[in-house]
């Protein structure tokens, strides 16, 4: 029962840092638009020379 003397403040603080975050997080606009780099891979970029696919492909035509 003692440990609760620890517990019992010690959640109090990791709470009290979990709501000032999600504050901060709000005010600072980190929400405002979550679904733009959700959808950014569907669009159709050319690949660049260094990504991993274009090695793949020149290693098969080796």
């Amino acid at each position: 029962m003692e440990i609760l003397l620890l517990l019992i403040p010690l959640s109090a603080v990791l709470l009290g840092f979990a709501a000032w975050a999600f504050i901060w997080s709000v005010n600072h606009r980190q929400f405002d638009n979550l679904d733009q780099h959700a959808l950014h891979i569907f669009d159709d970029d050319q690949l660049n020379p260094g990504t991993f696919e274009n090695h793949s492909r020149e290693d098969q035509n080796e």
